[in-house]
């Protein structure tokens, strides 16, 4: 088992020794490929995050079950999630914002909204091709929430904790990620047509081949001569031919 394990990764590494060019050029065309994608073919994108808080007003004769209006709270976060994202909300933020997709829609997937678990608090994440339309976005969202949300559950005290700001970092792509996955698929690339290229290559290159997989009787090897050494051997010869006729010719001319 250890031997044919050994034998198998030595023609493994011969293989990929013996097309180390084909897998450097693979790899080179694939990270240009990349490099081009990543620097002037994919839009960057940029992302702003504004925070709301929920939290209704309670009476006083409500005060001993303050803990448990907030569990309430809390759980009514996903209920909140579907109406931030719902035409209701969205449609006054696509009339008043520029450069949106233009319907709500297309305004719902450039939106984002989370919230850290057993809190009242919130988070509206926009995304767009320009920082400050993302900050917009974000912001027109929260306050259209705001105001809409008070008909719809009669809720009075929504509050905008931190509004959202154009950043100036895209969040992608991301260069360096994209430069590594480049070099890394067209190395596999490469790989992969050294093997492949080797799978299907039937030129013969060694008699072992021939005597002992196909049983054939070996007469002889023929070795290649390069066309340059081979016009040598010819003048050679001519000029040694040459040289012999005229002595012949000599020993006639004496005879």
């Amino acid at each position: 088992m250890e031997s044919e394990q050994t034998i198998n990764l030595a023609q493994v590494a011969n293989i990929l020794r013996k097309h180390v060019r084909l897998i450097s050029l693979t790899t080179l065309l694939v990270t240009v490929l990349a490099v081009v994608a990543t620097f002037w073919i994919m839009t960057p994108k940029y992302q702003a995050t504004t925070n709301i808080l929920v939290n209704r007003r309670v009476t006083a004769t409500e005060q001993g079950g303050q803990l448990q209006q907030v569990q309430a709270d809390v759980q009514m976060i996903s209920t909140y999630k579907d109406i931030i994202t719902s035409p209701t909300v969205l449609e006054p933020v696509s009339r008043e914002v520029r450069d949106l997709p233009g319907h709500p829609d297309g305004l719902k997937q450039a939106l984002q909204i989370e919230n850290e678990p057993n809190s009242q608090v919130f988070s509206v994440t926009a995304t767009a091709t320009n920082p400050q339309t993302a900050a917009a976005i974000a912001n027109k969202t929260a306050q259209s929430f705001k105001d809409k949300i008070g008909k719809i559950m009669r809720i009075d005290n929504v509050s905008i904790v931190s509004p959202a700001t154009a950043s100036g970092g895209a969040v992608s792509p991301k260069k360096a990620i994209n430069i590594l996955l480049g070099v890394v698929a067209g190395l596999l690339m490469g790989m992969s047509l050294a093997f492949i290229r080797e799978a299907t290559d039937r030129t013969v290159t060694s008699e072992k081949f021939l005597t002992e997989d196909l049983g054939i009787t070996s007469l002889g090897i023929l070795s290649e001569i390069p066309q340059e050494q081979a016009q040598g051997r010819r003048s050679s010869e001519s000029t040694l031919t040459g040289q012999t006729n005229t002595q012949v010719r000599r020993v006639q001319r004496r005879v």
